[in-house]
């Protein structure tokens, strides 16, 4: 239990009453040391739980948890795939997806994309796309013969607008009078919608109807599937076919697509967590040698406690409050530091990302730098480095303990 009359020594020493100022600046560099690892912890830590949050609520939102497709044209009976894939209890929702690519072209740009023919009623219920629409809705999709909806990302690249017109150019040639002939359509560009993810610019939706008359078939080339558990969506695939029992059914997840993706995400942030704690563990150790010094600085305040009744016991504790002060500071003000920095980084880096047309983030599946900043990697930040901190004063403590009054008193003189 400490006592009040060590915290008092214990704080008159964080004070620097000793005179020394090389003393005082030592003890300055070892809470910078230390609450510049730790904002620097807390930053990489937000950085990477926006990263993972914006992966699993906003791209693993618009693309499909998992899909059922046919090997070939012997499975015709969509519907009664679609009636059991919705009885299973996973599954939220069910929707017909017609899938294909092609070359966009407008104002003389020509871009590869891929495009998906989707039911304009049933597509909120696998995906969040609609919420994401900055002109026009999923409704104008439906209400406009052969129109398209565009990423932001590719209709400013195409320099288009809604109501614009563009040609999609299929890879089906096709032979004529003329000799052979691409399939190209006339689009109408119905809306423009902007994920902030890869799907802005290399993706376009079209009408169901729209796209099987596009790919001259009749049938759809499978069903969307929305779970209640994405990590869940290869166990319900496998369980669904087992069920349906159909060899020509075969399933793929979105962790094919992403799993990748998310588990180098997570690998990474318990990589980085465990790197950067050893930076705080060498700038907490940085206290050892403030403490070594203070110990050294004053072993004469030392001397008399003990002779005033102090036992080695209460030096002991009398430092290692001393360090851990130290070290409170220290952390506080770089979890302050860090929270700061933190919460404007993302301002900052549009800033100069924009200003001088970086493209920083061109090659990663989002185009802005996500942050989140999480309660439980603060806790768990604090208590780490005050282990550390604490492990870190027990050898300065033992030694003030450990010193002999008579022989610091006879220096002294």
């Amino acid at each position: 239990m400490i006592k009040r009359w060590q915290f008092e020594v214990a704080l008159r020493l964080l004070g620097g009453q000793s005179g020394s100022r090389l003393l005082s600046f030592i003890g300055l560099l070892s809470i910078g040391g230390l609450t510049l690892a730790v904002a620097v912890l807390v930053t990489v830590l937000s950085v990477v739980n926006g990263f993972d949050r914006e992966l699993r609520e906003r791209v693993l939102g618009v693309v499909s948890h998992g899909t059922l497709y046919a090997r070939d044209d012997s499975v015709t009976d969509w519907d009664a795939i679609r009636a059991m894939s919705l009885a299973h209890p996973q599954v939220l929702g069910v929707a017909p997806v017609v899938e294909g690519s092609g070359l966009l072209v407008a104002n003389g740009e020509l871009l590869g994309v891929s495009f998906k023919g989707v039911d304009t009623e049933l597509e909120p219920t696998v995906s969040i796309l609609p919420g994401f629409m900055v002109s026009g809705s999923f409704d104008d999709l439906a209400a406009t013969r052969y129109g398209v909806l565009l990423g932001a990302e590719l209709a400013g690249k195409l320099q288009v607008v809604r109501g614009d017109r563009v040609s999609l150019v299929l890879p089906r040639v096709s032979f004529g009078l003329a000799g052979p002939v691409l399939t190209t359509r006339q689009l109408e560009v119905a809306g423009v919608f902007r994920v902030g993810a890869d799907i802005d610019g290399q993706q376009v939706l079209l009408n169901l109807e729209d796209a099987r008359k596009l790919k001259r078939q009749r049938h759809i080339d499978g069903l969307v599937l929305r779970m209640k558990d994405l990590f869940d969506a290869p166990e319900v695939l496998q369980q669904l076919m087992l069920a349906m029992n159909d060899q020509a059914l075969y399933g793929v997840s979105w962790m094919r697509q992403s799993g990748s993706l998310y588990e180098a995400i997570r690998t990474q942030k318990t990589t980085l967590f465990l790197l950067l704690m050893i930076l705080v563990a060498v700038a907490a150790f940085n206290v050892v040698s403030n403490l070594v010094m203070t110990v050294d600085d004053n072993r004469g305040e030392v001397a008399i406690l003990r002779t005033m009744g102090a036992s080695p016991a209460d030096i002991r504790r009398v430092f290692v409050v001393h360090g851990m002060l130290v070290g409170t500071i220290g952390l506080m003000l770089g979890i302050l530091a860090g929270l700061a920095l933190t919460v404007s980084l993302g301002r900052l880096f549009a800033f100069f990302n924009d200003a001088f047309s970086l493209n920083l983030m061109s090659e990663y599946f989002i185009r802005y730098l996500p942050i989140e900043i999480l309660a439980s990697d603060i806790t768990l930040i604090v208590l780490i480095t005050l282990g550390i901190c604490m492990l870190a004063t027990l050898y300065p403590a033992s030694r003030a303990a450990n010193a002999n009054p008579a022989e610091a008193l006879q220096y002294e003189v």
